[in-house]
């Protein structure tokens, strides 16, 4: 028998939410446009007060009814529309007859990321993307993040990398569970993550140690690079770690967020145990 998926009710700000309420405003548009129904049901069930505008297909009534309650008691604007209204609206036919105007979440700094993971020596693992662009390799790896329990990702603060519509759809909720920090250039991120415990991992396709040979510390960072030119040899030499995916040669290496599924899984199987059960 299929679930009825229904729309939650809002819930309590996180701490995330709380830090993104003391971010600095992000200079950029002040709205975005999420669709996909699991996308629109996780930013609504976080950030209630961000929505300025329901689109919605008649078919999406019943799953919605939660969200057209707030609409209407807050006075918000949404609209009954046909799918070729949604397709035109999101420049996609993936939309699964559901849009959302919302107000962006405003990006954290690293100081303010790094806060809200446990301190050390709990265990905690954190992302960096150097030059990776691709809306939908993004979604992919912030729902292994999410489902791996990763505590947030690092990207450059000058990258056009961004929860777009189509990397929170590709992420079915997981891009309103892990916080992105955009952290600017020149700011000393391997001398911040080091003083707050941490390692750092490279990814690199070939001569790094074998990713199932290694023991990976409980507090780190893995770095991964775009696909094509890979990441920065500077941010590489910085790594304390250099990594590879073993595989059968066929092909040079996997798409990044396939590596961030298969690496973050490993990390999961060697350190999920060494958490604490009472830890943040």
């Amino acid at each position: 028998m299929k679930r009825e998926i229904r729309s939650p009710k809002p819930s309590e700000p996180s701490p995330w939410q709380k830090a993104q309420a003391q971010a600095k405003p992000a200079q950029r548009s002040e709205e975005t446009r999420l669709y996909g129904l699991n996308a629109c049901l996780a930013a609504f069930a976080r950030r209630p007060q961000a929505v300025r505008k329901v689109y919605l297909t008649e078919a999406r009534i019943p799953a919605l009814k939660n969200v057209l309650a707030w609409c209407v008691k807050n006075r918000l604007g949404y609209r009954v529309v046909e799918d070729a209204d949604l397709d035109k609206l999101t420049a996609s036919r993936h939309h699964e007859g559901v849009c959302f105007d919302m107000l962006r979440a405003a990006p954290l700094d690293l100081a303010q990321l790094l806060s809200l993971q446990p301190s050390s020596p709990v265990p905690s693992l954190l992302l960096w993307l150097d030059g990776v662009g691709n809306p939908h390799n993004l979604g992919a790896l912030l729902r292994s993040a999410a489902h791996f329990g990763a505590g947030g990702v690092i990207v450059p603060a000058d990258s056009a990398l961004d929860v777009s519509g189509a990397a929170a759809r590709v992420a079915e909720g997981a891009a309103e569970v892990v916080p992105l920090a955009h952290v600017a250039t020149g700011t000393n991120i391997r001398s911040a993550l080091h003083a707050a415990g941490y390692k750092i991992a490279a990814t690199v396709p070939r001569n790094g140690a074998s990713l199932y040979e290694t023991r990976l510390p409980p507090r780190l960072v893995f770095a991964f690079g775009a696909e094509g030119e890979g990441m920065s040899a500077s941010l590489i030499d910085a790594a304390d770690l250099k990594l590879t995916i073993p595989g059968s040669g066929a092909i040079e290496s996997l798409n990044v967020a396939a590596s961030v599924a298969v690496i973050l899984g490993e990390y999961w199987r060697q350190n999920a145990g060494a958490r604490p059960a009472d830890a943040p």
